[in-house]
Formats: C-alpha cells, structure tokens, sequence
C-alpha cells in the first residue's frame, strides 16, 4: 500500500501550458490558412489583371488558379504571376470563360480558409486573456499574499531527510542552552520514555537573546538532532489586513504540524503577534488579538500524544502577553546570551570553515578584539575580511584583514576623502589624546587599544579601548573613571585650546546618560538612597499615552543636582590628570599628528618613557 509522503513536491499543474500550446497552434494556424499565404510563398510576378486577362486571350497562359482575392497564373514561359482578383467579379466578368482556350482553369474553394481564419480572429484574443489571467494568478499565488490561497499557511518546511542538516555540531558556544534543549530532542526520538512515567514535555520553548544571537539556528539544529520535520514561519507572515486570515493560516498551520507529527514549528519574532492585548487606541479585538488567540487555542488543544514542539524566538520578551508565556503554552525559557571570549573564537572557527586562513591568524586575538560581538557580528566580520583580501588579491585570509574588518565593522569604514585643515586634524589629536591619557592613567577604564585621527564613520578620530576579559558587573568607581574618560576630549580642548568646539556632543551625551542611569536605575546616589526611578511607560500600543513619572517635581530636581555632581565631579579629576600631564600630551599629539594611528605598543611607550625619566630624576635627587 503506497505511503503519502508530505515532502514530496507537489504535482505540477499543466493546464496554463496546454493553454499557451493550443493558442501558439491556432497562431501556426492562421498563418498556414490564410487565404494571403495559401499555396506558400512563390516568386510571382505582379501584374494588373487587365495584362492577365489579355494574356489570357493570347493564350500565353498554362494554367490559372482561381483564389478568393488573387489569381495565380503560369505562363508558357514557364513563369508565374499573380494578380488581384476584383472583388465580387465571376470567371465570364473577368473574360476567363472561353471553352476554346487550352488555359486551365483551376477554382481554388477558401471556405476552410475562411472558417480558421474567422476562428482565429474571434477566439485568439480571448483564449490570450485567459491565459494571461491565469498566469498572473499563479503568479499571486506563490506570495504570501496569495489572492487565492489567503488562510494557507506560509511555513516553509525543511525536510530532515535532506543534504544540508543542521545540528548542534553547527552552533558554536551556547553550551547552557543547548544542554537545556536536549531533552526536547530526547523527548521527540523517545516519547514513551518520558509519558510512561507520567511526564509532560513543554509544549512551547520560547529562545530569548539579543538580535544576531542564533536563536533560528539554535532551533533549527534541534530539529536536525531529533531528525524531525522543520516548520518555519515569521509572526509577520500571519498578519494580514483581511480579518480572520491570521487564524486560519494558524489553524492551517497546526493541521499540517499534527499530520507529520513528530515535529518542530518555529515562529520566529513571536512579538509581531504574541504583544500584551487590550492597549490599543480604537479597542484591542483587531486581526493580530485575532491570530494571537487562534495560536494559544492550538496549544491547548494538543493531546498529551501529538509529539509537536511549538518553538519560538524573540529580542522584546517584556511585551509579551501572559497568557502566551503561562504554564501549558511557552512555559519553558531559553535565555541566549552575548558570547564570551571563548565562544566568539569557537563561533569564528566554525565561520572560518569555508575560507582560506593563513598559518599566522590568531582567532583568538580576534575574539579578544570583538567584546559585545554576536554571531552574526562575527559571520559579517570574517566575511568582510573575505572581500578586504580579495580586493587585495590575496589568496588567503591574513591577520591584516582581519583586523581591518574589525575597525570596519567596529568603528566604521575610513572616510579618507573628508579632508581636515591642519587646525582641525590638531584639535583632533588632542581631542583624542585626552581621551587616551585619562583612560589610561585610570584603572576603571578598561586598556587603550588604539588612538587614531583618520575619520570613520561620523567621529572625526577615534580612541578604541577593549576590556583584558568579559565584564558582567559595573562598580560605581568603573562608572565614574568611564564618565571622566568620555570627558577627557572636551577638558583637552578647553586645557590646550582655551576653547571647545562641536566635536565633544556625542561623549556629552553618553557621560550623561551613565551619570543618569547611576542615579535613576543603579540606586547609585547617596543623596538619594536606594532607589529607582523610572520616567518610561510601556511605550507601544498607545500604552503610554498620558502616562505620568513615578516620582514628584520635587524628586526630580534632586535627580538633576545628583546628575550634574557626578559630572562636575569628573570634569575637576579629568582637569587635574590633564593639566598635571601637559607635556607628556603634547608629545603623544605631536606623534599622532605625524603617523594619524597610534597602536596599543606606541601608545604605551610614552608612559614607559615618562616612568624611567622620572625614576632617573627621583633617584638623581636622591644622591643629591
């Protein structure tokens, strides 16, 4: 007895081809009838029908054909000729009548003619349009927006049967989440394992992690560990502007799941539809609440035997609705998190499979230049290597491209066509150098990397400093070293230049927002003590439409005179390092200013430099 199989592709459908053929045979067709092309295409000579009914008389004619409009003649000569046949004219009116001429007369009917030719001109156009209209249908029907397919679910499924499966071999770090989820693919390959004993696996396994983490990829080699079928579809692709198609492409969607059942369905960006109901304007029933509760029926409806794991992913878990997240649905959390150091040089192994490497790349020098890098930042950035040693006509990855897609990717591509006059590429270089020296004379402030004045991006320069190691927690001393660094270029300018320019908003802008948060969420002001304030509502679906701060006017006042102390604080520290290191400055800017980039090594040299001649003086004064 033959098994339906549900990945075999579909049966293709013929109709619109025979369409197509029937309408190119009726095409070959005219041409072959028409009264004009009967007879084939001759190298007749055109005469008037005068001259051929006179040669007629002569007798210099064999044979006539007698058509509907022409009269095709052979003459003694051996030569063809043609005339036009006057319309409505008989044999005797032409002269072409006489019994005593040997002429043959041949009387050619066109009635066959006549009929396809009536044929093709009234029917061809329709049978185009309709073929045209079913075209364009099929067409349609192969978008998500299909005009006759709307309550049809868009999953695409991945067969486990095929070549390219995904496993956890593929994901590189996520060891937590990974040993979280084996017993999801145990439970597919052994269900009686887990139901005799009176055991519910999580219907819904909800990934959470930052965008770029991997969490369709993570879902994906679950279902290639477990070798069951692989439904994927985005919460966008349910909501459409047609009432109730969101619900039947759920329902649809759940159907097909329970009849290939073991399987995985992914939803990928769930928050689409799964956002907290009753916030909007005009009344919450509308088509994405619609889809949302068609989705969180199908979940409940699933017996304790139907082996479907419902697996979904999303960036936003705080706008998710409670009834999705509750025990019975997506009561199971998988929290992905950045990779550290050794996952980043484990994820760049795997990426790194397909590409030529030279023998002297450090992977691992790579990892430990990429701090808050997610997979994907990672992927992009070999791949950005891959084009920088093609363009260099390299034939395989080196170390000087690697670190030249990190700059790109980190910092921005390098806008060497925006030229700076010489004032501006020395306020720069201070402007820079200030930041460097604060960073570097601060034991908060994580190690200098690189100083440069070579613009990217929007910056004019750039100090890239990276951490020695991953840091989970910030300490109130961490903070106000970063605040007095970030303040560290505008000092310079005003120390050096008596005057401060436009260049010093965005580090503004970011010590004040340290500054803020260690007031209002971090609990970090004495003046205010321990506790948080929040001036942010739920800010979607109109949510926070007239919504008010949960702290008085009062309150708020002393939450600007913590904020400006923190920052006046660390203008009066960042002045003194400054002005006590004025000399040391000028000679860092002077080398800047001569090579544009300065490296971790050239930068550190100048303090080397300033210990051993202040040692030397030390110990000179000593003896004296």
């Amino acid at each position: 007895m033959p098994v339906n199989n549900p990945f075999r592709p579909p049966q293709r459908n013929n109709s619109l081809a025979y369409v197509l053929l029937f309408a190119l045979i009726l095409t070959i067709a005219y041409y072959i009838f028409n009264p004009q092309t009967l007879g084939g295409a001759t190298k007749a000579t055109e005469i008037p029908i005068s001259q051929m009914e006179e040669m007629y008389q002569q007798k210099k004619l064999v044979s006539i054909e007698v058509k509907t409009d022409r009269l095709n003649a052979t003459g003694i000569d051996k030569k063809d000729y043609t005339s036009v046949r006057p319309e409505g004219e008989t044999l005797k009116d032409m002269g072409l009548n006489d019994p005593t001429n040997p002429t043959e007369i041949k009387a050619i009917s066109s009635e066959t003619a006549t009929f396809w030719l009536n044929m093709i001109s009234g029917w061809l156009p329709v049978i185009l349009f309709v073929a045209l209209i079913i075209f364009m249908a099929k067409q349609l029907g192969k978008g998500a927006n299909s005009a006759f397919s709307f309550g049809k679910s868009q999953a695409r499924v991945f067969d486990h049967n095929g070549k390219k499966k995904t496993t956890f071999a593929d994901v590189a770090g996520m060891d937590e989440s990974k040993e979280e989820l084996k017993e999801v693919v145990d439970f597919l390959k052994n269900p009686k394992k887990y139901t005799k004993i009176g055991a519910k696996i999580p219907r819904g396994v909800m990934l959470v992690g930052a965008p770029g983490t991997g969490k369709t990829l993570l879902a994906r080699a679950v279902a290639g560990e477990a070798n069951v079928p692989f439904f994927n579809i985005s919460g966008s692709e349910f909501v459409e502007m047609f009432v109730g198609v969101g619900a039947s492409r759920v329902r649809d969607l759940f159907q097909k799941a329970k009849r290939n059942a073991p399987c995985i369905v992914f939803i990928d960006e769930i928050d689409a539809v799964g956002r907290q109901r009753g916030f909007g304007m005009g009344g919450g029933h509308d088509e994405r609440e619609q889809t949302l509760n068609q989705i969180l029926t199908e979940m409940d409806g699933f017996e304790n035997e139907t082996n479907v794991i419902v697996m979904a992913a999303t960036n936003r878990p705080d706008i998710l609705d409670a009834a999705l997240t509750r025990p019975g649905r997506f009561d199971r959390r998988v929290i992905i998190d950045m990779p550290n150091l050794v996952e980043r040089e484990e994820i760049l192994k795997v990426h790194a499979r397909n590409k030529p490497m030279d023998s002297t790349v450090d992977l691992k020098k790579v990892a430990q230049q990429t701090p808050g890098f997610s997979g994907a930042d990672l992927e992009n950035l070999l791949n950005e290597a891959a084009i920088s040693a093609a363009k260099a006509n390299h034939s395989t990855v080196k170390q000087a491209d690697l670190e030249h897609s990190i700059e790109k990717v980190g910092l921005g591509p390098e806008r060497k066509s925006r030229r700076l006059t010489d004032e501006e590429k020395k306020i720069t270089a201070y402007h820079e150098v200030g930041h460097a020296l604060v960073g570097h004379l601060l034991p908060g402030c994580d190690p200098i990397h690189k100083v440069s004045i070579i613009p990217r991006g929007m910056a004019l320069g750039v100090t890239w400093s990276l951490p020695e190691e991953d840091v989970h927690l910030k300490s109130v001393s961490k903070f106000k070293d970063e605040i007095c660094s970030l303040l560290g270029g505008y000092i310079s300018e005003k120390t050096f230049f008596n005057d401060v320019t436009t260049g010093a908003s965005s580090d503004l802008a970011r010590a004040t927002e340290i500054a803020r948060r260690m007031v209002t969420e971090y609990g970090m002001s004495p003046e205010l003590g321990l506790v948080t304030f929040s001036e942010r509502g739920n800010s979607f679906m109109g949510a926070d439409f007239g919504a008010s701060k949960n702290f008085s006017e009062a309150v708020a006042g002393k939450i600007d005179e913590a904020i400006t102390k923190l920052i006046h604080e660390a203008e009066e520290r960042t002045t003194q390092l400054i002005t006590n290191n004025k000399e040391l400055m000028d000679k860092i800017a002077t080398e800047l200013l001569k090579k544009e980039v300065l490296n971790d090594e050239e930068f550190a040299a100048f303090f080397e430099k300033t210990k051993t001649t202040a040692k030397k003086k030390a110990t000179k004064e000593k003896m004296e």
